[in-house]
């Protein structure tokens, strides 16, 4: 079903119209100066619950559901749905980020955001000792129940993500790019199976990100770290560099009171600092499975 039939066939349509709220969202991010700082600001200096409508002229709307309408079309996008936040099944977990996100974009089984989840995170340029280690740790997270998230780049998410389909477990894809869009291109068919039997999340608006190039664009790659560590019970990262972004989702999950484990071969790693700097503010380290087990709630999984 289109976004267009989800409209219309929405059980709260008379409420909240997703495409409006989505076309007005997509406005307040072509302001100028628009982050997601100065975004969440606008709803946090408001009074009550506020939609993005309410923030938006009607005028302005219509001209931008025409141009989403456009867009859509172009990249033949299909088959999505909008989570906004005030309304229907977004997650208030999410309310826990430092600027929570109030509409988010998906494609896919939309009930595995209430799964048991764990995000498997790390570096881009993952060694072999990395990648195998990620397919070790996924297999026993899912063996546990977990959902495995990651965020569909290369490395470690692409081995956690492959690793649970291997193994017959569940994965959430949340990307750094619009649903229009792939990166890296190599995992084309990878985002394509995963929005077609799990789920596949975005948070990245689509005008703003056909207006800007590449090195603009890459501001949401951090953010959607941000996100990921809000929808699960805890993030694991499997190796990183002290200047990686992974570290972007290893402080967010402290700020927002996740778990977070780091593997014992990042505190062996004599090249990087950053490990120890997390575990005396409340990382977890991990020298075996039992490690993350023994500190997971299983009341859900």
């Amino acid at each position: 079903m289109s976004l267009l039939d989800f409209e219309s066939h929405n059980s709260f349509e008379s409420a909240v119209s997703p495409f409006r709220e989505m076309a007005a969202y997509e406005a307040l991010w072509t302001e100028q100066g628009a982050t997601f700082k100065t975004i969440a600001d606008k709803f946090r200096n408001t009074s009550a619950a506020t939609l993005p409508s309410e923030l938006v002229p009607d005028s302005t709307i219509d001209k931008f559901k025409s141009k989403l309408i456009e867009i859509l079309n172009k990249y033949n996008v299909e088959d999505f749905g909008v989570r906004v936040h005030g309304a229907g099944e977004y997650p208030e977990k999410l309310r826990d980020a430092r600027h929570p996100i109030e509409v988010l974009y998906y494609q896919g089984w939309w009930d595995l955001v209430n799964t048991p989840s764990v995000a498997v995170v790390g570096s881009r340029k993952v060694s072999e000792e990395g990648a195998r280690r990620t397919r070790k740790l996924v297999k026993c997270l899912v063996q546990d129940g977990f959902t495995i998230v990651s965020g569909l780049a290369e490395g470690v998410d692409t081995n956690a993500h492959r690793a649970a389909l291997e193994m017959g477990g569940k994965t959430i894809a949340v990307i750094g790019t619009p649903l229009s869009h792939n990166y890296p291109k190599q995992n084309v068919d990878l985002q394509r199976t995963i929005r077609e039997n799990f789920l596949l999340i975005s948070q990245v608006p689509f005008q703003r990100y056909l207006n800007q190039d590449y090195r603009s664009n890459r501001i949401f790659f951090p953010e959607r770290n941000v996100t990921m560590s809000a929808l699960t019970k805890a993030t694991v990262i499997v190796e990183a560099s002290d200047t990686s972004g992974t570290l972007t989702q290893a402080r967010a999950a402290l700020a927002q009171g996740r778990k977070l484990f780091i593997l014992e071969s990042c505190f062996q790693n004599s090249s990087i600092s950053w490990p120890a700097k997390y575990e005396a503010l409340g990382a977890i380290r991990v020298r075996d499975y039992n490690d993350i087990h023994s500190n997971l709630d299983f009341t859900c999984a």
